[in-house]
This record gives C-alpha cells, sequence and structure tokens, in this order.
C-alpha cells in the first residue's frame, strides 16, 4: 500500500475528529444576492470575503525555483485552499481530488464565496466537498502566491500560463501527494490551464471541465485589448520602467477598460443607461480595485502570451466537457473555433450555454449558479463507462 504524505494524513485525522466542517450562522451569513452591477464589479479584484464551511488555508515555499524561460526565484510561496477530506482507495491512493482553478486577477478565495459554496460545494451540489477534496490554489502571480508586488516589482521573475500548470502539479503530486485527479475544472485563465494539464499530463485526472475559453492562442479583440492596457500603463511616465512607489493613473483606467471589456454587452447596456450611471460605473470599478497593483496586472496579462493548447490536442486522453457562453464576447460561438478545435480530442463534449436575462459575458464564468447544471452534467458523465 502506498504510504499518504503526512499533510494528507492530518487531514484524514481532523475530518475524522468531526471538525473538518461547520454551518455557518446565520449572524456570519451575507446578504444572499448581489446586483448584476456588484457582481460584475469584483471579477478582477481578490479582496474578497470567504464564507465557505472552514476552508483550510495553506503556504508552501519552493527555494531555488527555476522558471521556463530561465529566470529563478529564491523562494517561491504558493498559497492554495483545502475543501473536504481526501478519500484513500483500497490502492492507497486518494480518488476524489478534484482541481478548481481561478481566472485572471483572482484567486483561491474568489472561489469561496456564498454563491460558489451554495451553486458548487455544498450537500448535493456538483462538488459537494462531503464527496469530494477540493484543491483551489492561487497562481502564481495572484492573491496569496509569490507575485510582483510582493517587493521585488519589475524585477519579478516573468512566469507564464505553462509556469502556472509548473506550480499546480507540483503542489497536487509533490506536496499533497496526488498522483491522479478525479477533475481539473477552470475558468478563463483557469480553463486554458485545465486544457495544459490534459495535455501536459494525460494520464493524470480523469477528465477537466474548461469553462470560458478556447484551446487556441489568445488572439483578435481578446488579444488586442490586452494589449492595449499593457501599452497604456507601461507608456504611463509615473510607470517608470515597474518601479513606481505609487500605483501610475493608468493603472486606474486599465482596469476599467479590463471590466468594460470582460462584462456582457446586454448586461452593460442595461446598467449603463446615461453619462451619470457610467461616471458611476468607473467610480464603483476604481473603488474595488484600490488595493490592486499594476505591476500584477501586467504580469498577468502578459502570461497569456505562451498559451497554445491546439497543436496537442490529439494527446488528450482525459475526457472532456467544454463550457463556453453564447454572450460572451470575447469567445463568441460564431467563430466556431471551440467545435473546430474540440473534434480533434478523442473524447469531448462541448456545451454552448445560450445568453439569459442573468448571464453577464464572460463574466458569466464566475457565477456558478449560471453552470451548475453543467458541472452536474459532467460529473455524471465521468461516472459513466
Amino acid at each position: 500500500m502506498r504510504k499518504l504524505p503526512s499533510l494528507l494524513l492530518a487531514l484524514l485525522v481532523v475530518a475524522v475528529s468531526g471538525v473538518t466542517h461547520r454551518t455557518a450562522s446565520p449572524a456570519q451569513a451575507p446578504a444572499q444576492r448581489r446586483t448584476a452591477a456588484e457582481a460584475s464589479l469584483s471579477v478582477l479584484s481578490s479582496d474578497r470575503p470567504t464564507t465557505v464551511v472552514n476552508p483550510r488555508q495553506q503556504d508552501v515555499t519552493y527555494t531555488d525555483y527555476t522558471f521556463r524561460d530561465g529566470e529563478t526565484l529564491a523562494r517561491l510561496r504558493l498559497h492554495y485552499a483545502l475543501l473536504g477530506t481526501p478519500h484513500v482507495n483500497r490502492h492507497g491512493t486518494v480518488d476524489n481530488a478534484v482541481l478548481l482553478l481561478h481566472w485572471t486577477g483572482a484567486a483561491g478565495q474568489n472561489l469561496l464565496t456564498p454563491e460558489f459554496q451554495d451553486a458548487l460545494f455544498a450537500p448535493g451540489a456538483p462538488f459537494d466537498i462531503t464527496r469530494y477534496f477540493v484543491i483551489i490554489p492561487d497562481a502564481v502571480g495572484h492573491g496569496g502566491s509569490s507575485k510582483p508586488s510582493d517587493g521585488l516589482r519589475a524585477g519579478f521573475p516573468h512566469y507564464g500560463y505553462q509556469d502556472m500548470v509548473d506550480l499546480q502539479h507540483k503542489l497536487v503530486t509533490e506536496t499533497l501527494g496526488i498522483p491522479h485527479l478525479r477533475a481539473v475544472v477552470g475558468m478563463s485563465m483557469g480553463c486554458m490551464n485545465a486544457w495544459q494539464w490534459a495535455e501536459a499530463y494525460p494520464d493524470a485526472m480523469d477528465g477537466i471541465m474548461p469553462v470560458a475559453c478556447f484551446p487556441a492562442p489568445v488572439s483578435g479583440r481578446n488579444l488586442l485589448w490586452r494589449r492595449v492596457i499593457i501599452d497604456g500603463v507601461k507608456s504611463d511616465p509615473a510607470y517608470e520602467n515597474g518601479n513606481y512607489r505609487q500605483q501610475p493613473p493608468s493603472a486606474a483606467v486599465a482596469f476599467n477598460v479590463a471590466q468594460m471589456m470582460i462584462n456582457g454587452v446586454p448586461n452593460l447596456q442595461a446598467q449603463i443607461t446615461s453619462p451619470q450611471a457610467a461616471d458611476q460605473y468607473i467610480q464603483a470599478v476604481k473603488s474595488q480595485t484600490a488595493g490592486q497593483d499594476a505591476n500584477d496586472l501586467l504580469y498577468a496579462f502578459e502570461a497569456s502570451a505562451d498559451f497554445d493548447a491546439e497543436p496537442r490536442l490529439g494527446d488528450i486522453r482525459a475526457k472532456v466537457f467544454a463550457l463556453n457562453f453564447a454572450d460572451d464576447e470575447f469567445y463568441p460561438d460564431s467563430l466556431r473555433i471551440l467545435e473546430r478545435d474540440s473534434a480533434e480530442v478523442r473524447n469531448a463534449k462541448v456545451v454552448i450555454r445560450p445568453a439569459s436575462a442573468d448571464s453577464v459575458g464572460h463574466l458569466s464564468m464566475s457565477r456558478p449558479g449560471l453552470w451548475k447544471d453543467q458541472a452536474a452534467r459532467f460529473l455524471l458523465w465521468l461516472n459513466t463507462a
């Protein structure tokens, strides 16, 4: 029988002792509903309250870490959260682990909100944490993991999406000692990471659920707006080649452009009905992103440059349940790219969720209530031969 790492043994002991899960008291529960504006304005901020019952927050440090471009970091910190309890099968390995990956500019705590709790983690929900062991890492450059704003600023190593996946794999296999995942589920940036996982480690999971992306490289308008933001900030004299002492004014503009681009066209049409409404939206974005850092934002956007899952789609052996949204202007279904690329995968399903009154374009990926039914279908498919 395979010996379990001490961390997993500790988690099992905690679970058996009955203190792994608690129910939040009514006084702790926030308002049940957020307006569409509040939901859309929080997507690029990782400063959100954590309300999932007892997430175990952990850090691991990797010393003298080398990135794919050869740059190094003496101490690389990777933050992650754990939900649920690892189940060990008769072969001595964990068989219920799900890796959940966040989007650009977010962090694991964005996935630990009441909305995610109710839609994905609650009893009877797709990733019910009484059944699944959910691993939620902060990608390098994000949240509690090492990032430019920690102090190195523009001297921080330049990472790519491949580096993110390398570190996620190191966390899962070496730190947690889990050689095989039940599933990898990711949204937007995490969606692209899921495709990369399936290609780089084809036997490391039963299935992936990429939500809101294409396997193709970032291109067209999706690439152009990123480059506009990067150029706008880097051209700002106050940016000082990334070694600024105060956040450059262009950063606030960048966050506003980003929020505008990733929001749904019908949603903004309904919200922004006058110059006053537009000004209120702009000020709300500034308030929501006041604690964010320009270098962190630029590094995160530049990281997508190395993404291209198209050449190795035929190598994927896991089941692929790819979900996009009909009103997502980043990944428009009219281009038929997802359908074309998924045809190269030996066992893939493609679902395009129709636009609805409560969908918000690309931001729909951050509203799990909109796609929990598809997540349930994905898991049901995994459980069939």
